[in-house]
């Protein structure tokens, strides 16, 4: 089968389409034929070894697929034929993969591959963080950082689905703007200047931070100022380069919260988790009210430019590559 291996540490450049042979389903695993794979700054940290799970070269990087059932237990639920969406944690960017079990999940009909390729991580982040981390209540305001990509539209949609009163986007430029719009926000701020913006219209309950502080300005501390008393900060990655320093003193004087969000690592070491977001997520996918904003296409034989334009914060939605 094809398959997208990274064979050495050099970045995206570096990565290569080859030949290998196809896997073999273990005894609690699924074999999947691959239409669509998501691709996110793992895979991209993977292609310089600057990833925590650094697996021995060659390796088939890909985390989150969807797809359509090759093989499976007689007893997990599925058959073949059946489409799903899964989260293999590698050897997705190939043309078949095997996922566990408790990682494969149904995939509604309506559903396309690609929205269902990039689902999980990004939905599975939003929800750990806005429900679980976050506690949202209803009718609390919520603002998010980075609010065209991935992580960003998809913490605007659970915001909304699970009660927020109103969700405020930021965003670097209006054309960025309006995606978060046509994802569910209810209105965007700019960047430059967001602070003044959002404080004037009464500050927010909490804040969605997924981009950390760009080199230009100290977002992080203007996000902790358009927070209300009892407001949380979710710190969810940097994908601007610059991990953000905390003034405690602000934390104290509006009794506000920091709240890290590493979802990945926490779910993996609680077999099951996955599975209840989704399912608490299930009826919302079905509705129409969670449905992923997917950005560019690439078919597997660009998966270098799919990563580069990752690398270059290009990307709006989520990068996929269809197989």
């Amino acid at each position: 089968m094809r398959a997208i291996q990274i064979t050495s540490l050099d970045g995206p450049e570096a990565v290569e389409l080859v030949e290998i042979q196809a896997p073999e389903r273990g005894e609690d695993q699924v074999l999947i034929d691959v239409k669509a794979a998501g691709v996110a700054f793992p895979e991209l940290l993977q292609s310089r070894g600057m990833y925590q799970l650094k697996p021995p070269l060659p390796f088939v990087p890909g985390a989150e697929i969807a797809g359509v059932v090759v093989e499976a237990p007689v007893d997990s639920g599925f058959a073949p034929g059946d489409r799903v969406a899964a989260l293999p944690m590698l050897g997705g960017f190939a043309e078949q993969v095997i996922a566990d079990v408790d990682l494969t999940f149904p995939l509604p009909d309506d559903v396309t591959f690609a929205e269902g390729a990039s689902f999980i991580f990004n939905y599975g982040t939003a929800y750990f963080g806005l429900v679980n981390r976050g506690a949202l209540a209803p009718g609390e305001r919520v603002l998010v950082h980075g609010a065209s990509g991935g992580i960003g539209t998809a913490s605007i949609q659970v915001a909304k689905a699970f009660g927020a009163g109103r969700v405020i986007a930021v965003t670097s430029t209006d054309e960025k703007g309006e995606i978060a719009i046509a994802a569910g926000a209810d209105e965007y701020v700019l960047s430059a200047g967001f602070k003044d913006a959002v404080k004037a219209t009464g500050g927010v309950d909490i804040v969605v931070d997924p981009v950390g502080n760009a080199p230009e300005g100290d977002r992080f501390t203007d996000s902790l100022r358009c927070l209300n008393d009892d407001g949380r900060i979710l710190i969810i990655g940097f994908t601007a380069g610059e991990i953000p320093k905390i003034a405690a003193n602000r934390l104290l004087l509006n009794n506000l919260s920091a709240v890290g969000v590493g979802w990945g690592a926490y779910a993996m070491k609680r077999p099951g988790l996955i599975k209840q977001q989704w399912e608490a997520m299930a009826e919302h996918l079905a509705s129409g009210a969670l449905r992923p904003v997917v950005g560019q296409t690439f078919p597997l034989d660009r998966a270098t430019e799919a990563l580069l334009t990752l690398d270059r914060a290009q990307a709006t939605g989520k990068l996929v590559l269809e197989v």
